[in-house]
C-alpha cells in the first residue's frame, strides 16, 4: 500500500532505484544460473552454488528485526555478504520506504529457487535455501511468507510510531489501566487483611470449643500461622496476575514495545518452565545436601552434649579440661560444619556456573585482605583459652586494668571494674601483657593483698610490725588463717620499707579489703603515736606528725565512717 506522495518523488525513487535493481537481478542471475544449466528432472532440486550463497556457523547468524519486531532469521552468505552485511542493508532500504511513507503491499516471489520480498516496487530482502531451518522442517516458501506478514506487520507500526494522536492515546489508556491497577491493589490489600482477622477470629472460636477452658495456645498459634501463610500466598498470586494483566496491556499500546507484550505470556510459561526443569534437575543434589547437613547436625549435637558433660565435670578426659571444654565445643562445631560445605558443595544447585564461581572469588578476595587482624585474634583467643591463664568469674589484672571477667570471646576479653566500668581488651593484646590471676588459686591455697609504709629508722621495727598486725586483726573480709604477715623488704636511706600481707576471704572484693586494711593501719598508727612518713633529711620535725585520737572524727567525718571502712 502506497500512503500518499508527491508523483514527482515517485518518479525519483524508480529513477534512484534502477541502478540497484540492475545490480540485484544480475546477482540472482548468477545464483539461479547452476539451475538452469542442470538438465531438466521431475523434481528439479532447489539449491544454489556453495560458491555464491552458504550457510555459515550460528555464531554468524542474526535475527532481522525492524521497530523492535523479529522479521526472519538469516543464517546463509550470499556471494560476499554475510548475514548481518545483508541485514544491515535491509534495514537501510526500508528506512529509506519508511522515510517516504511507503508501508506496502509486502510480497514475495520465486526467482530461480530464490524468494524475493518486495515492498510496493523495492526489493528489500533476499532469502536462499540456506537460509532455511531444515532441522526444523522448515521450507523456503513458509519462511519467506512468514517474513514477509512480520515485515508488514513492521512497517505499519513504524508508521504508528510517527502518529502523534495514536501515541497519546496509547499513554491515556495506560495511564488508566495503572490507576486501576492500583486501585486492585490497594483493594487486595484491605480485603486480605480482613479476610486475616475474620479468619484468627473464627480459628480462636473454634479451638476455644475443642480445648474449654483456655488450654494451651500452641494449637491455636500453628493454626493461625498457616491460614495467614494461605491467604498472604492467596493474595501474592492475584497481584502477580493483576501486575502480569496491566503489564501485557501497558506494553500493547505502544509499537516498539507491542512484541514484547505480544511475547509475555510464552515468555513466562518458558521461564517457569525452566524454573521448573531446574528445580526437577536439582532435586537429587537438594537431597544429598540435606542429608550431609542432617548427618552434620547430628554429629554437632553429640559433641555439644560430649563437652557439656567435660564443662560440668560429669565426664573426666586427659585430653580436655572442664575450662577449655566450652571454646572446643565450639571449634569442633565449626570444623564439622565448614567440612559439610566443603563435602557439599559440588552438590548445590548451580555450584558450577560463572555466578558462582564468580561469588566464590569474591568472598575469597575478602577474606584474604580483611581476615589477618581477625585471624589474629582467633588465634590469641584460642591461646588464651587453652593457656587456661583466666576465665569468666576470676578477678584478674590486665596491664593497668583490674576487674572481674565477664566475657572470653574469640575476639576480646570483658572486664567489669569496681568503678562499674566495662573494659574490653582485644585477644591479641592480652596475649602480649602480663595477666594476673588473683582467684585462679583461691579455693586451693590463698590469695594474698599487699600493703606496703615505709617508716623512719628512730621507730622500732617490732613496733611497726605489731601495729601492722594489729590493722590487719582489726579489718574485715581478711581470714585468720594462713594468719598476716609482716616483711621488712628494703633498707633504704631514709626509711624501712615494710610490707604487709594478707589472706582475703572474697579475691573479688580485692579493692575493699584493700581499702579497709588501709583505713585499719592509719587508725592504729595514729592511735599509738606513730607517724607514717618517709623523711628524706634535711632536719628532723619538732614534733611526730600524727593525728591524735581526739580529731580522728573531725567534721565533715562522722564516728560511723569507721564502721563503713
Amino acid at each position: 500500500m502506497a500512503l500518499p506522495g508527491s508523483r514527482e518523488t515517485a518518479r525519483r525513487e524508480r529513477v534512484i532505484s534502477r541502478p540497484s535493481r540492475l545490480l540485484r537481478m544480475l546477482t540472482l542471475v548468477l545464483v539461479a544460473i547452476p539451475a538452469w544449466a542442470q538438465p531438466p528432472a521431475d523434481n528439479p532440486p532447489r539449491s544454489q552454488d556453495p560458491r555464491l550463497s552458504e550457510a555459515v556457523d550460528s555464531s554468524n547468524a542474526v535475527v532481522l528485526s525492524y521497530a523492535n519486531r523479529p522479521i526472519t532469521r538469516l543464517r546463509a552468505r550470499v556471494l560476499a555478504d554475510m548475514p548481518a552485511d545483508r541485514a544491515r542493508v535491509t534495514i537501510s532500504i526500508i528506512d529509506q520506504l519508511v522515510g517516504n511513507n511507503i508501508a506496502g503491499p509486502v510480497t514475495s516471489r520465486d526467482v530461480a529457487g530464490v524468494q524475493i520480498i518486495r515492498v510496493a516496487d523495492r526489493d528489500v530482502l533476499t532469502l536462499v535455501e540456506a537460509d532455511v531451518e531444515s532441522l526444523e522442517g522448515q521450507t523456503l516458501e513458509r519462511k519467506a511468507t512468514e517474513a514477509a506478514a512480520a515485515l508488514s506487520l513492521a512497517l505499519g507500526e513504524a508508521v504508528e510510531l510517527q502518529a502523534p494522536g495514536r501515541l497519546l492515546r496509547a499513554t491515556l489508556a495506560v495511564v488508566v489501566a495503572t490507576l486501576l491497577f492500583l486501585a486492585a491493589v490497594l483493594l487486595l490489600s484491605r480485603l486480605r487483611n480482613r479476610f486475616r482477622r475474620a479468619i484468627a477470629a473464627r480459628t480462636a472460636s473454634l479451638l476455644s470449643k475443642i480445648v474449654p477452658g483456655g488450654g494451651s495456645r500452641d494449637p491455636a498459634l500453628i493454626v493461625l500461622r498457616f491460614v495467614r501463610a494461605v491467604v498472604t500466598l492467596g493474595a501474592l498470586t492475584v497481584t502477580a496476575m493483576f501486575v502480569y494483566w496491566w503489564l501485557t496491556f501497558s506494553l500493547r499500546q505502544f509499537p516498539y514495545t507491542r512484541p514484547w507484550g505480544e511475547t509475555l505470556r510464552t515468555q513466562v510459561l518458558r521461564l517457569l518452565a525452566t524454573v521448573g526443569a531446574d528445580t526437577v534437575a536439582a532435586v537429587p543434589g537438594i537431597v544429598v545436601v540435606l542429608i550431609i547437613f542432617s548427618v552434620t547436625r547430628l554429629l554437632v549435637q553429640v559433641s555439644n552434649g560430649f563437652f557439656a558433660n567435660v564443662e560440668r565435670g560429669r565426664t573426666e578426659v586427659a585430653w580436655a579440661a572442664p575450662e577449655t571444654a566450652a571454646a572446643t565445643r565450639r571449634l569442633v562445631a565449626i570444623l564439622l560444619w565448614l567440612f559439610a560445605v566443603v563435602v557439599s558443595y559440588p552438590y548445590v544447585p548451580g555450584s558450577g556456573s560463572e555466578a558462582f564461581k564468580g561469588v566464590s572469588v569474591f568472598v575469597g578476595l575478602v577474606l584474604s585482605l580483611g581476615s589477618s587482624g581477625v585471624v589474629n585474634q582467633l588465634m590469641s583467643g584460642l591461646t588464651l583459652t587453652y593457656a587456661r591463664a583466666l576465665k569468666v568469674g576470676d578477678f584478674v589484672r590486665l596491664g593497668e586494668a583490674e576487674g572481674i571477667v565477664t566475657g572470653l570471646n574469640m575476639l576480646s576479653v570483658k572486664l567489669r571494674t569496681f568503678q562499674g566500668e566495662e573494659v574490653t581488651v582485644p585477644n591479641a593484646v592480652v596475649v602480649g601483657l602480663v595477666t594476673t590471676n588473683y582467684t585462679r588459686l583461691a579455693a586451693t591455697e590463698a590469695s594474698y593483698l599487699a600493703s606496703t609504709v615505709t617508716i623512719g629508722y628512730d621507730t622500732p621495727w617490732r613496733q611497726v610490725r605489731g601495729l601492722l598486725l594489729l590493722a590487719a586483726e582489726r579489718t574485715e573480709g581478711i581470714r585468720r588463717d594462713p594468719p598476716p604477715m609482716v616483711v621488712k623488704d628494703a633498707l633504704e636511706d631514709f626509711y624501712v620499707r615494710y610490707r604487709l600481707l594478707v589472706c582475703l576471704e572474697d579475691p573479688a572484693a580485692r579493692v575493699i579489703a584493700r581499702d579497709r586494711l588501709h583505713a585499719s593501719i592509719l587508725d592504729a598508727f595514729n592511735e599509738f603515736g606513730v607517724q607514717i612518713m618517709s623523711p628524706n633529711y634535711e632536719a628532723d620535725p619538732e614534733g611526730r606528725k600524727v593525728v591524735p585520737r581526739d580529731h580522728w572524727f573531725a567534721a565533715p567525718a562522722a564516728p560511723s565512717d569507721s564502721r563503713r571502712s
